[in-house]
């Protein structure tokens, strides 16, 4: 062969090979959770969800054309600031996909996203957010590049008190939230759709809290005692949550606890058996619910991930599910195309049917109350963090059953 020949034929070869390369890398999508910091476990367990969900679609075979999926965890500690600084990694790393569930947190990457697919038009990003509730993300702040997959705080609270008006023994309530977006559409909305759905319910008291600063809960659960409260609606997550129905427990305080965050890691063991016929929680999904498809991975997650948890985090599920759906649809990784083709999009899961409104990007979906109860009661075979305690369903809605009002239309690019 000909020296010429020769060059030509490494050329094909090295470009054959750098194709080869690049038809193999993997579709990232970042996830910013709290890595480190008081709510660590939560970030840590949630991020578990994630990389079995993506391991589940690349063992049959990937996105529509067999590349992988990669979950790239980043710590964003809980802050906007800190996680606005684990976004900027997702840029520098051309990662075109993020997701993130805190509502404060939610808040500062809605405002980022936005600005920086305006400045590099041709680089975007698109904001996944699995699990952040405030409903001015798809409201005041809704924009085309934001997602939530997951249902928001009047839609939640339109439920819980669709429930809680027609238990005759909820007569005084009382509010404890954290004080931050979604701690304050919490109070708004309870203390709002409690008043018109029965007046003669009375908010006896109500009360804010430094997200994630608060160690000892007792001084609350005095509060709530003195109130006269037969129940407390929270929407405190992680420790927030769990002291205070511990606080309220070793000092004999006797209410119902009605928390929106169940689903959350850790909630189960940080209740423990105080919460047995005390507390009721909302879930999008839980393993105990009917039908549970992944019934028999379950089984072998927890050893699989190195979780505490079951495998039943829907919003991580379906985020991953509902984006490969996307791929699938528009032929392309394109955030853009995927954009599109999410708008509208329906989607199957062990909840149900969910769908994206196309005008506001807002996921119309089941909702689920479930009690925490003993493992050994009929209906609840899978334990919670080995606690031998488990969620129980005792009251479902249908998406249909509870759609919010559209409140803003995106503007497409």
């Amino acid at each position: 062969m000909t020296k010429p020949r020769c060059l030509s034929a490494m050329v094909v070869v090295s470009l054959l090979t750098v194709l080869g390369v690049q038809a193999a890398e993997p579709v990232r999508i970042a996830t910013i959770q709290p890595l480190s910091g008081p709510f660590a476990l939560q970030g840590e367990e949630i991020t578990r969800q994630f990389t079995a969900a993506a391991d589940r679609i690349n063992a049959d075979g990937g996105i529509y054309d067999g590349r992988k999926i990669e979950i790239v965890a980043l710590d964003g500690k809980a802050t906007a600031r800190d996680s606005l600084l684990a976004l900027r990694q997702a840029v520098d790393m051309n990662i075109s996909y993020v997701t993130s569930n805190i509502s404060s947190v939610v808040h500062a990457l809605s405002d980022a996203v936005a600005k920086h697919n305006r400045r590099n038009p041709d680089n975007p990003i698109l904001l996944i957010n699995t699990d952040a509730r405030d409903p001015a993300l798809t409201e005041t702040k809704c924009h085309f590049w934001h997602f939530r997959l997951n249902y928001h705080t009047d839609t939640e609270i339109d439920f819980l008190t669709d429930y809680l008006v027609r238990q005759p023994s909820v007569q005084k309530v009382y509010l404890i939230n954290q004080d931050y977006a979604y701690g304050h559409a919490i109070q708004n909305t309870s203390r709002e759709l409690l008043k018109q759905k029965r007046p003669d319910i009375q908010i006896v008291g109500e009360s804010l809290i430094p997200l994630g600063k608060v160690k000892d809960f007792t001084p609350y659960a005095a509060k709530i005692r003195a109130a006269g409260a037969d129940t407390v609606i929270t929407g405190n997550w992680g420790n927030d949550m769990f002291l205070l129905v511990r606080a309220g427990n070793d000092s004999g305080l006797d209410v119902g606890y009605y928390i929106l965050v169940g689903n959350v890691a850790g909630s189960t063991t940080g209740i423990g058996a105080a919460g047995v016929g005390k507390v009721w929680s909302l879930f999008p999904w839980h393993a105990n619910a009917d039908p549970n498809p992944y019934a028999d991975f379950n089984k072998t997650y927890r050893e699989q991930y190195n979780s505490m948890s079951n495998y039943d985090y829907i919003p991580a599920q379906r985020a991953v599910a509902m984006l490969n759906k996307a791929f699938s649809k528009a032929r392309s990784d394109d955030p853009m195309k995927v954009a599109l083709a999410l708008e509208g999009m329906t989607h199957e899961g062990p909840e149900g049917m969910v769908q994206i409104r196309a005008e506001d990007h807002q996921l119309v979906t089941p909702l689920y109350l479930a009690a925490l109860t003993r493992v050994s009661e009929s209906g609840v075979p899978f334990d919670t963090e080995d606690t031998g305690l488990g969620w129980k369903t005792v009251y479902k809605a249908e998406g249909k059953d509870f759609v919010p009002p559209v409140k803003c239309t995106v503007e497409r690019p």
